[in-house]
């Protein structure tokens, strides 16, 4: 079967936190979908499978999928595939769905990405997934891959933590302009970020992205039910994944090969020659100020090492040449198995031109990545043409 033409037609997000103790998760889901579901003006009946994923390692509880509720919903048992790929989760919902559409099989398609930490953490679950022996004592969790990565970037390219600390600045203010956002400080200075407590060294509290709660929901549709829903479409034009693992003492982390890969691949798929000329707008999955200096190296918007000149040139600020995370990005916002689809839904919102403050002028193409373990690197290029 040829494969269709598909669009996301809405999106929907909840006001994310540390905690979101005023609802269980059926009901924290429920607050995204029915925002999505709305815009669209779609009832559940309407929707043909339901695509969900979160962390469930990290919020402490087995099988949570069947704690949303979205099977028994009286009256509209729908398919519900879960997909769960560590921090790409959302990411890989994101295709799963594009992919449940493009294939012919479902006209319309709810992808649904979620995370409530309840009593669980990150870390915790992170520690699980490494070596016993070689890796736990210096690598498990997030952080400590995360500080050799910068380290590594350091020393081979001479960045600074000032310059790292340049990107927390820039996504904060831009977060300021996001309602959805968790973290909302708009006058947040390099020193700051720079006088805030060392994590693991070179990170300060500053780099790093917070743990929130929230969900994200975005629906696709093909052609000709989106064209029937709305003309108002973010078209996806291309998706694609790469993942390796190895060591993290053998490992060039700060290169993220995946991310090269991933994006050369993809950008060949819809002719881009020049990222950052041919893209308008990008959201990157930061889970550190420092990563997004390598990231936009890795998926080729300049020369490795000149991640910080591209910042400091202005060409990533809301104003520049190629804005990167006008939403504030992960270091504002981090649900983490929401966190890439709403990589995806911002992009959609800004095709669309619905970003409000956060809104990019004129946006005709849009990059969503997703990040996660294994160096994971899923892309998805949105735009405003099929």
């Amino acid at each position: 079967m040829a494969k269709q033409k598909v669009a996301i037609v809405s999106t929907g997000q909840t006001k994310f936190r540390s905690r979101r103790r005023d609802v269980n998760i059926p009901e924290m889901i429920y607050e995204a979908s029915k925002m999505a579901l709305d815009e669209a003006q779609l009832t559940p009946k309407d929707i043909d499978a339901v695509v969900i994923g979160n962390m469930d390692h990290f919020e402490g509880i087995n099988f949570s999928e069947m704690w949303t509720g979205i099977e028994a919903a009286p009256g509209y048992l729908k398919p519900v595939v879960k997909v769960a790929t560590g921090g790409t989760t959302g990411t890989s919902l994101a295709i799963y769905g594009y992919y449940s559409v493009a294939s012919g099989r479902y006209d319309k398609v709810l992808v649904v990405g979620w995370e409530k930490l309840n009593e669980g953490g990150a870390t915790t679950g992170i520690v699980t997934a490494f070596d016993p022996r070689w890796e736990r004592p210096a690598l498990a969790g997030a952080l400590g891959p995360l500080a050799l990565m910068a380290s590594m970037y350091m020393w081979e390219y001479g960045v600074t933590p000032e310059q790292a600390a340049k990107v927390t600045v820039k996504n904060r203010r831009n977060a300021a302009n996001n309602p959805f956002a968790h973290l909302q400080q708009p006058n947040m200075t390099l020193e700051e970020v720079m006088n805030s407590p060392v994590i693991s060294w070179p990170m300060r509290l500053m780099d790093c992205c917070p743990q929130s709660e929230g969900a994200c929901a975005v629906i696709y549709a093909n052609e000709g039910e989106a064209k029937l829903i709305t003309d108002n479409l973010a078209w996806v034009k291309a998706v694609d994944t790469a993942h390796y693992y190895t060591y993290g003492g053998d490992d060039v982390m700060h290169k993220y090969p995946a991310a090269k890969i991933s994006s050369e691949r993809i950008y060949k798929k819809v002719g881009i020659k020049d990222p950052v000329k041919d893209l308008d707008v990008a959201e990157v999955y930061e889970p550190c100020s420092w990563a997004e200096l390598m990231w936009t190296e890795a998926l080729g918007f300049c020369e490795y090492g000149q991640g910080s000149k591209l910042l400091e040139d202005g060409v990533t600020e809301m104003g520049g040449e190629l804005p990167v995370n006008p939403s504030g990005g992960v270091i504002s916002t981090n649900p983490i198995g929401a966190t890439a689809l709403v990589r995806v839904a911002e992009a959609a919102i800004q095709i669309k031109g619905q970003g409000g403050k956060r809104q990019v002028p004129d946006v005709e193409t849009a990059l969503a990545h997703g990040f996660g373990g294994s160096l994971w690197s899923d892309i998805m290029i949105l735009g405003k043409e099929p």
